[in-house]
């Protein structure tokens, strides 16, 4: 073991949509966690690397923690979350700098299973504050509700003060050799993150027109001399969803397609033919063994 070397596990956790991936793929410098404006966009556990000459932070983006648990999505993803909270060196607690809701007090009140792990305050959004002494009365209330080791303003999107929150979690991680190679920036498998990448299109397209019940299957993945072939299923609930997802003459799952494409042959660096399908699977984000089929089990990495 070098002792000059640090390595750990941070949890970064808050209420969804708070911009949590946001903040992992910006301290990482590449996209590892998908994103979109819409709420509760990361459903797993998804592990981001980051590696500097002497210290290496392992980050659990978390799916957002939500008060209501009637489908088993939901509850899965709860679980998720939870379950980054056992066994790391490090948990960011993310909030708004300009809103407070129920689901932050709620995130907030399972800090208490956090036991004597330090937790970091870190306040996104700061950017759009004109008046930065306005954040001080919501950060008085907190200070008052837990001992927070620092309280760190950042813009997770704008880049601002991340150099600080690094450093922070660094003088907090215990010394120890890496526990992935160096150039790693996940431990998520290539076609767990073509899934998601697609996932993200049809988020980010669609809106509130398809809810949260749609997810991506791999079906086929082929490498050839030149190109990689990628065959994927994009679950819906209803035929209306199937419909919408389809679009006028396959327009709107060929736009999804030809963007998906692009990003996944960014992220595995060759030529990439995607071909995707739209399959309707009634019922699958309220069924607990469809959904651990489909990989909602952060017991089995993908």
């Amino acid at each position: 073991m070098s002792e000059s070397r640090r390595c750990g596990l941070v949890a970064i956790i808050g209420r969804p949509n708070v911009g949590k991936s946001t903040l992992m793929n910006h301290l990482i410098g590449q996209k590892v966690s998908i994103t979109s404006r819409k709420p509760q966009t990361t459903r797993h556990r998804i592990h981001g690397i980051l590696t500097r000459d002497d210290c290496q932070i392992v980050f659990a983006d978390t799916p957002g923690i939500h008060t209501g648990q009637q489908r088993a999505l939901n509850r899965a993803m709860n679980e998720a979350a939870m379950s980054a909270l056992s066994d790391v060196d490090v948990i960011c607690f993310m909030v708004d700098s300009d809103k407070w809701n129920e689901g932050d007090e709620h995130v907030l009140s399972l800090l208490a299973r956090a036991g004597d792990i330090p937790v970091i305050l870190v306040v996104n959004k700061v950017d759009r504050l004109d008046d930065k002494a306005a954040m001080l009365p919501l950060l008085d209330k907190l200070n008052q509700r837990h001992d927070f080791a620092e309280v760190i303003p950042v813009s997770a999107l704008g880049g601002h003060n991340l150099d600080v929150l690094e450093q922070a979690l660094v003088s907090r991680l215990p010394e120890g050799d890496f526990w992935f190679d160096e150039d790693q920036l996940t431990d998520r498998s290539l076609r767990f993150m073509a899934a998601e990448i697609i996932r993200e299109k049809v988020v980010r397209q669609l809106g509130q027109e398809v809810p949260h019940q749609v997810t991506v299957e791999i079906d086929l993945w082929e490498d050839g001399p030149r190109v990689t072939d990628i065959a994927a299923t994009i679950l819906v609930e209803r035929r209306g969803q199937k419909k919408i997802l389809i679009g006028d003459k396959g327009e709107r799952i060929k736009s999804i397609g030809t963007q998906a494409r692009r990003d996944i042959e960014n992220l595995i660096e060759r030529r990439v033919m995607l071909n995707l399908w739209v399959k309707i699977k009634a019922g699958w984000s309220d069924d607990d063994r469809a959904l651990r089929s489909l990989g909602y089990d952060d017991s089995r990495q993908s």
